[in-house]
């Protein structure tokens, strides 16, 4: 005789397909960011910084709209800390991303280095964000 559990929420993290999207979106924009970052830095050619506050100001709307859904679900989070994790996380990307719209807001000459290097830490930041935000726990197993 074999004895069956059953879970009635196996998954109860699970990102809406909306949040998703949004977590998700912050991404490649952030990402194209630094990319349009690294080539103002080698060319200097001021449309890319143009194009990298537009990214920017992209991907701000991307990650604010995520963290609202963050914050939500931060009230809705019962005894686990990844939400808390999460939640920090996007919230230090949002907020370092806006210092990096500030910084590019400048003059094109004077965004660099420091536009730069705030590309590359916000970058990675969204990217652990990303993955936090999607890494699921598992409970119970498949036989």
């Amino acid at each position: 005789m074999t004895t069956t559990t059953a879970t009635p929420h196996a998954y109860p993290n699970i990102l809406s397909p909306l949040h998703a999207t949004l977590l998700c979106g912050q991404v490649p924009l952030f990402l194209g960011v630094l990319l349009a970052d690294i080539a103002y830095y080698r060319s200097y050619q001021i449309q890319w910084s143009n194009f990298a506050s537009w990214l920017i100001a992209g991907a701000l709307v991307f990650a604010g709209l995520a963290l609202l859904f963050a914050l939500v679900g931060l009230f809705r989070a019962r005894g686990s800390s990844r939400p808390l994790t999460y939640f920090l996380l996007l919230l230090v990307t949002w907020v370092l991303g806006f210092i990096n719209a500030l910084e590019h807001a400048k003059d094109a000459w004077a965004v660099m280095p420091m536009g730069l290097a705030l590309s590359v830490i916000v970058t990675l930041l969204a990217i652990a964000a990303t993955w936090v935000g999607l890494a699921q726990p598992r409970t119970g197993d498949a036989r």
